[in-house]
């Protein structure tokens, strides 16, 4: 089943090739107009009062997730550097004590 079948070598019949026909002469044309380049046919998108209303909408959709998103992550950030500055007041007013006592 998994080894490949290979044809026998006598069936091989190798192909002839017609020599080029150097007879015929080739005589100056002159030369052919440049084509002139067909603009390519755009489909139009039709938007249909429905579609318009539910791509306004979904776009909104966007917009607020997108902007729940970033204001999470500002949020984040900003309870991270509170919590550092709490941090260091507290590590500071420690090192302090220690010196005076």
């Amino acid at each position: 089943m998994f080894k490949p079948k290979y044809p026998t070598p006598d069936t091989y019949v190798p192909v002839q090739h017609a020599a080029p026909d150097h007879s015929t002469t080739l005589t100056p044309t002159a030369p052919a107009p440049a084509p002139v380049p067909v603009a390519p046919a755009r489909p139009t998108v039709q938007l249909t009062p429905g579609s318009a209303l539910a791509l306004a909408a979904g776009g909104g959709a966007v917009v607020l997730v997108v902007g729940a998103v970033l204001v999470s992550m500002l949020l984040a950030v900003a309870i991270t550097a509170v919590s550092v500055a709490v941090c260091a007041v507290v590590l500071r007013s420690l090192l302090n004590n220690q010196k005076g006592h």
